[in-house]
């Protein structure tokens, strides 16, 4: 069995947030080359969402030498559609839709500039995706919300200050 075709169990994240309890070596790769053409639709991806995309693929448990071909791989002539189509898991259930714009969005934002395009690319993911227009508003809210939460947090804990 090649490396792409092997199967992994999940990480405990995987299998507490999203109920997966095993996923291809391809599924990590393509998830993560999704995310790079979706972040890199402005024509760059940051070191910031660079670091969120390997930050969360580590803590997804993507293997290291799946994390590497993600600092090279070529986002800007990347077929979203095709990289769509290699990502499967164990769980009939889990939304491959939804959790791809979710993290998507969360990525995009992550150097505090979701910008125009990379907006634009979300939302032509979720057309290929066949997620309704009201769900993909959802999710970004969503994300805006878990951010001001976060903010929240740190006020009240004290580990954030105003300026």
């Amino acid at each position: 069995m090649s490396a792409v075709q092997e199967v992994l169990p999940a990480s405990e994240f995987l299998k507490q947030n999203l109920g997966i309890s095993a996923i291809p070596v391809e599924a990590y790769l393509n998830y993560g080359y999704a995310l790079l053409a979706i972040a890199g639709a402005d024509g760059k991806v940051s070191e910031a969402e660079l670091n969120w995309l390997v930050n969360h693929q580590r803590l997804a448990g993507a293997p290291e030498e799946v994390i590497e071909k993600y600092k090279s791989f070529d986002y800007k002539n990347a077929d979203l559609e095709q990289l769509l189509s290699k990502i499967s898991v164990d769980v009939s259930t889990w939304s491959k839709s939804r959790s791809l714009l979710y993290h998507a969005i969360q990525m995009a934002s992550a150097d505090d500039d979701y910008s125009v395009e990379e907006q634009k690319a979300v939302k032509k993911a979720a057309k290929l995706l066949k997620v309704e227009d009201d769900i993909a508003l959802a999710i970004s809210r969503l994300v805006q919300t878990e951010e001001a939460v976060t903010a929240l947090r740190k006020a009240l804990l004290q580990t954030d200050v105003l300026a």
